[in-house]
């Protein structure tokens, strides 16, 4: 099975995925794994924090990426004010853009099909985050 780095230039058992190929059990839970691990380092990079908890499903032809417990104390502080939600939300939301700009190629890219739909949304009452993408085609058998 060939190699490829990630962020830090650390090699991993990549799964060959070409554009017909439908992933089986094994290499869906593989990839769910490999995703995680590649979120977490993102956000820890990007915000200094990461997620407390994070789960990649992949379903069919979606991608769901959903995290909890990633607000830092101060906005944990801040969203318990209707007006502090709101503002904590709208930040939250620009990272929940930037995340999408950032990673959707990778997530292209690793499962060799395109993103033609997607959403995010972001509850910071509840400390939580979604992100939802669709694919061209069927990912799992």
């Amino acid at each position: 099975m060939p190699f490829a780095p990630d962020k830090n230039g650390q090699s991993h058992n990549v799964i060959n995925i070409d554009a017909q190929h439908k992933l089986d059990e094994r290499q869906r839970k593989k990839l769910q794994h490999e995703f995680k691990i590649y979120m977490e380092q993102y956000f820890k990079e990007k915000l200094g924090k990461g997620v407390d908890y994070t789960k990649i499903i992949i379903w069919e032809d979606m991608v769901i990426v959903r995290g909890e417990r990633f607000l830092t104390e101060p906005e944990q502080y801040i969203v318990k004010t209707a007006a502090g939600k709101e503002v904590v939300r709208a930040a939250r939301m620009q990272v929940a853009r930037q995340h999408s700009i950032d990673n959707v190629p990778y997530f292209e890219e690793r499962l060799q099909a395109r993103v033609i739909h997607q959403t995010y949304d972001i509850e910071p009452e509840n400390d939580f985050w979604i992100h939802v993408m669709v694919y061209d085609r069927g990912l799992t058998k």
